[in-house]
């Protein structure tokens, strides 16, 4: 009997560690969180803009927003440490590059071949409540 009890005990713990694997599992990339970031080299000057990325392997999503406005990123992915991110607007096309480097980001940014610059970005840190 003891022994039984035993199995069970120990099958339900298995199922609850599983359980938490699986709700839990998907692993979080570097690229998961708010990146507070500023563009240089455009008309205006300096452009402070955040963005907010959720990484699922190579594939970034999320959104920008500036003083400009706020929008869904069109595409964006991240390979070999590179975050690639296509951006559709009403007011251009934008692609921002940038490298992972000691947990900032640098790159440049272009708008439709036309305007182009440089940016950087860190990650903001997570307030406690």
């Amino acid at each position: 009997m003891r022994r039984i009890l035993t199995s069970m005990a120990l099958s339900v713990a298995l199922l609850i560690s599983a359980g938490f694997l699986t709700a839990g599992g998907k692993k979080r990339g570097p690229m998961t969180g708010t990146w507070e970031c500023t563009a240089h080299g455009s008309p205006q000057g300096d452009i402070p803009f955040t963005l907010y990325l959720e990484q699922d392997k190579e594939v970034v999503t999320g959104s920008v927003s500036s003083p400009i406005g706020s929008t869904e990123l069109t595409s964006a992915s991240f390979k070999s440490k590179t975050l690639e991110i296509r951006i559709d607007t009403p007011q251009g096309n934008y692609v921002i590059m940038g490298k992972l480097k000691k947990g900032a980001l640098t790159g440049t940014w272009s708008r439709d071949d036309a305007e182009k610059g440089t940016w950087e970005g860190k990650k903001a840190v997570a307030q406690n409540p």
